[in-house]
Order: structure tokens, then C-alpha cells, then sequence
């Protein structure tokens, strides 16, 4: 794992699922941190979420602002919170002068993305957006592929992949399908992790256009849950999302993205990711829950003396001593407080990939082909 020096004061805002994740990382560097405080809108969870993880000593605050109002040593905070408390949080965070790893979605809209930005340059601190598949050895495999010329001049990608049925609601939890609280559904859930694993990749060129469409037919179906649930109405009735959306995108450098991701599909896989190129082409098996690796081998196909052969990539295995996902995640966050930077996850990409969920979301309801432009920051 990561070594650190310096004693950290962390603080997490947000204290629902993803954040037991957060804070098991985050204990892994014990001898480095102590998470002090916690921020929660719902009544008693913060407090439960201290006594499960042996926190008691944790300052309870009811929000984000009275977190970071109240504490005046903090090195970083963690943001858990829905999606469409993303940008606020984060953005009051930077003008107090607190780093932030933000889980992702970056957040709902291109332009609170635009304003995270601003915040973020103005202060001086550290933004680091939570896509951990970025530190598994396979996806990094993909990207030195691709920087190492194997392909040729990549022209066409396809990606995406998702769940058959994979909505992830409940009884009593229907945060990530409804509108007021989630913005999007499956298209940021899961979709910005298949963006992010073929644009990394390819540098990050810029959108150009994109025409997208997103559906809901299987969400606002009570059938749906009605197997497994027992509120299948109610939370049918609370589906404010998109269970399944696809695109057509054009980047610049005359790449051309095909993509399309699932909460909910008639079809075991919406299709493996295929990076092509003008010398070979990569397939990446799909993986139905991105667990944060591949599906399984990759293979890159190409023509040797004439003849087609294929070359498989065996899946690299992730060293324990090197930590989980997680770990290496939250540890390159903290790594970045002490050594003053880059963050590890830069804004200045991420902003693309919510570009492109902001078109898709655009040129949906627009029913037609949309032109993307990012401000310069």
C-alpha cells in the first residue's frame, strides 16, 4: 500500500453505502487517520455509522455546511452523498479551503461540473473524483495497450455493458432511482465507469457530438421487482431515472464511441467493450456489475505475416501488498494531500466523461443530435 507520513483529519459527508467503503479504507491507514467527524441528513445514521466502525468519538454534524463549519483542522472529506449533492457539498468543501475525494458520478449537469472547477482552482486544493477501476492492474493494461502503439490509430470504440437485471432498489432504499435525489440512473451509476475505462485509455479527447436516448421501461414496471420486493408498486411508482441508455458519440481525432450501458436488459450483456484500431483490435470481455476489473482475458486480434491470429492478454492479478481498489484510491487521495498534488483522478478529465452524460441526458430529451462545448476553466 500507499506509504504515508503525515496524520490526516478526515471528515465524511454522506454517511449511507458507499461510505462504509470510504471508511474501511480509510481505518486500512490507521497509523495516518482519524476520520473526525461525520455529516448525514438523515436523522441517527451518522451516529449508528460511528458506533459500527468504533468512531464514537466522531463529531455528528446534521450537514455538510455545519461539518465544515464546525471543524477547522480537516485535511479532506469524503463525499457520499446522492448524486445531486454532489456539486453543492464539493464546492463548499473547496471554498473553505478542505481537499475532497467525491465519489462518483463527478455530479448531474456539465455546468455544476463547470462550477466544481472553478471552486477547485480558485482554492487550490485537491479534487479527486472515486473511480477506483482506475488502479486495477487489467484496466491499466488497457490503456498501456493502447499508448503503446500495438493498435495503431484507434478509430472506433465500443463500450458499455451492465447489469440484465441489476436495479438497485429496495424496500426501504430507492435513493439511486429517484429524481430528486439520484438526477440519473444507470447512465451515471455505471456508465461513467465504462466511459472512463476507454477514454483514459485514449487520452481523453473531447466530445464533439453525441446523439443518446435513455429508457425506463423496466423500472417503472412493477413486475420488475415484484419476485423479489415487497413494495414492487411503491417502488416502481418512485422511478424517476433510466434503467438503459445508448449513444453514438464523435471525439475529436475522428474517433467514433458506440455505447450503451444497463440497469435492466432483455440480453445477458448490452456487448464486450472493442477498442479498434488501424494495425489491431482489443476486446474487453463485460462485466455485469463493474466490480472494477475486466470480464475475464483480453484479446487483441491482428494480422502477423498475412495470416489473422489472436493474442490473449491474461488478467493480471492485483498484489495484496499493494491494497484493495479501495485503498489505493483513498491512499493516492491522501498521497496528494501530502505531496501537494496532481490529484489522482484530475477533474480536467472527468469533466469529459459528465460532458458526454450531459449530452446523452440533452440530446435525449431533444430527440436529436446535440453538439457538446466545455468552458475553459
Amino acid at each position: 500500500m500507499i506509504q504515508l507520513k503525515k496524520k490526516f483529519k478526515i471528515g465524511i459527508i454522506g454517511t449511507g453505502g458507499i461510505a462504509h467503503s470510504h471508511i474501511r479504507a480509510y481505518q486500512s491507514f490507521a497509523d495516518n487517520v482519524e476520520v473526525v467527524a461525520l455529516a448525514d441528513l438523515v436523522p441517527g445514521r451518522a451516529e449508528a455509522f460511528a458506533k459500527q466502525y468504533g468512531i464514537e468519538n466522531a463529531r455528528i454534524y446534521k450537514n455538510d455546511r455545519d461539518l465544515i463549519d464546525g471543524e477547522k483542522e480537516l485535511d479532506g472529506v469524503s463525499i457520499c452523498t446522492y448524486n445531486r449533492q454532489h456539486a453543492g457539498p464539493t464546492i463548499y468543501a473547496l471554498e473553505h479551503g478542505v481537499n475532497v475525494l467525491l465519489e462518483k458520478p463527478m455530479c448531474v449537469t456539465l455546468e455544476e461540473g463547470i462550477e466544481m472547477m472553478k471552486a477547485e482552482k480558485k482554492s487550490g486544493k485537491i479534487l479527486s473524483v472515486g473511480f477506483q477501476p482506475r488502479f486495477d492492474k487489467n484496466m491499466q493494461m488497457i490503456k498501456r495497450i493502447v499508448e503503446s502503439g500495438e493498435l495503431g490509430r484507434v478509430y472506433y470504440i465500443q463500450t458499455g455493458g451492465g447489469r440484465r437485471r441489476g436495479i438497485p432498489a429496495h424496500d426501504n432504499k430507492t435513493s439511486f432511482i429517484e429524481d430528486e435525489t439520484a438526477g440519473i440512473g444507470a447512465l451515471a451509476d455505471i456508465g461513467c465507469y465504462s466511459l472512463d475505462m476507454c477514454l483514459n485509455a485514449i487520452g481523453y479527447p473531447k466530445p464533439l457530438t453525441v446523439s443518446g436516448f435513455m429508457t425506463d421501461y423496466f423500472g417503472k414496471d412493477p413486475e420488475t421487482y415484484k419476485y423479489k420486493e415487497t413494495q414492487a408498486e411503491l417502488i416502481a411508482s418512485k422511478f424517476g431515472v433510466d434503467d438503459f441508455a445508448g449513444a453514438y458519440i464523435r471525439l475529436e481525432g475522428g474517433i467514433h464511441l458506440d455505447f450503451r450501458i444497463s440497469w435492466a436488459i432483455n440480453i445477458d450483456t448490452p456487448g464486450d467493450t472493442l477498442i479498434l484500431g488501424t494495425k489491431a483490435g482489443l476486446r474487453i470481455p463485460s462485466t455485469n456489475c463493474w466490480n472494477g476489473t475486466t470480464g475475464g482475458p483480453m484479446t487483441i486480434y491482428r494480422q502477423v505475416a498475412g495470416e489473422e491470429v489472436e493474442i490473449t492478454v491474461p488478467l493480471l492479478q492485483n498484489k495484496p501488498e499493494d491494497g484493495t481498489l479501495w485503498q489505493r484510491k483513498v491512499g493516492s487521495f491522501l498521497h496528494a494531500i501530502e505531496t501537494n498534488g496532481p490529484s489522482p483522478v484530475p477533474t480536467s478529465q472527468i469533466i469529459i466523461n459528465q460532458a458526454i452524460i450531459d449530452g446523452i441526458v440533452r440530446s435525449n430529451e431533444a430527440g436529436r443530435e446535440v453538439t457538446v462545448e466545455i468552458p475553459e476553466v
